[in-house]
């Protein structure tokens, strides 16, 4: 028996093609050449079906590789540009740095203009503060002649800062003096003591005092003190140096437990020792200071940046929940006995 079968085009969009441009009128019987015809038809309408399809599954796949190669691209552009495009850290913000005129207190000043703040320099040191504002750029920083041991010149400094900008939201203390070098407590001078406490600890005490009349009522800000390794141990420098920077952490403690209420936060950065800010007289007087000088990370030498950075850190919103706190950036230096234990360092090492 013979069975009449009509196979009919489809105008849908996508469909595979067929093998003829009209309808095939062909007979399918139990047996003979007309069964073989019908499956050698079957088998190329099949054939032709796969192969669309696997054509079609083959240009997807080449577009999504495609768009994940611009995808990776784009991706990894991001990552080259991101030192330049990502948002400033201190956007917006306006800081005070006490002793920028120079050293550490300079390449805070510099690094803290990068991430978008407004700077005012405050030092004793008029054409050295000044050169510094003009390195930076006049639209960012400014210069105020400030001796942190005098009030009014510290209130003045706040005032400046308050009546240019509106607000204060950074203070950093970080002026400071070294003193006179004896190895000899009995060679030391009270008058040398005093001016070193002064400088040291009473300008900071001044200059927390006024940066917060500025900014309880705004209810928030940084007050950043700079420490030292002597703010810990002892044995690194002079008496009365170490003394001073004792007592900068036990301020910070007690000032962050007052001023938090207010929305405030009060942290000490306590560097290793920074070669460039030793006075000339100190490195001269004693020349093998900086001989065999320790350092528990190998290959790594404490640069000025690198405490800038840390103060960079508690001056932006990153630390908003951090106060009371003192960060040693001394590579472990004073939580270790360098002479002493299963990890020190042999002779021949």
């Amino acid at each position: 028996m013979a069975t009449s079968m009509n196979v009919m085009h489809v105008s849908e969009a996508g469909t595979p093609p067929r093998l003829a441009s009209c309808p095939v009128r062909f007979c399918i019987e139990r047996g003979g050449k007309d069964v073989v015809l019908s499956c050698r038809k079957s088998y190329v309408t099949n054939h032709i079906r796969t192969n669309f399809i696997t054509r079609q599954e083959k240009l997807r796949s080449t577009v999504t590789r495609v768009r994940n190669h611009r995808s990776i691209s784009n991706s990894l552009k991001n990552d080259l540009n991101l030192e330049y495009e990502a948002t400033p850290r201190l956007a917006g913000k306006v800081a005070i740095i006490t002793g920028a005129a120079q050293g550490i207190g300079k390449t805070t000043a510099k690094l803290f203009a990068k991430h978008g703040a407004k700077v005012i320099i405050a030092d004793i040191q008029d054409d050295l503060g000044q050169s510094v504002c003009e390195e930076i750029g006049l639209e960012t920083a400014s210069y105020v002649h400030c001796d942190v041991t005098q009030e009014a010149h510290v209130e003045n400094v706040v005032n400046f800062a308050t009546t240019k900008y509106g607000k204060l939201d950074i203070m950093i203390n970080n002026a400071a003096v070294l003193g006179e070098a004896k190895l000899s407590i009995l060679e030391n001078e009270k008058s040398d003591f005093d001016r070193v406490i002064s400088v040291n600890l009473a300008g900071v005490f001044l200059g927390i005092k006024h940066a917060a009349r500025a900014m309880i009522p705004a209810g928030c800000g940084s007050i950043i003190s700079i420490g030292s390794v002597s703010s810990s141990i002892g044995g690194v420098s002079p008496h009365a140096y170490t003394s001073s920077k004792h007592a900068i952490v036990g301020l910070t403690k007690n000032v962050a437990a007052e001023l938090g209420k207010h929305g405030i936060r009060v942290n000490c950065v306590s560097p290793y020792l920074v070669p460039p800010s030793v006075p000339a007289e100190i490195s001269e007087l004693h020349p093998h200071i900086f001989v065999n000088i320790y350092s528990n990370i190998k290959g790594v030498a404490l640069k000025e940046e690198d405490v800038a950075q840390a103060t960079l850190f508690f001056a932006s919103d990153e630390s908003k929940y951090i106060s009371g706190h003192n960060l040693a950036v001394d590579g472990g230096f004073t939580t270790i006995n360098p002479g002493f234990g299963l990890f020190a360092p042999t002779k021949s090492s």
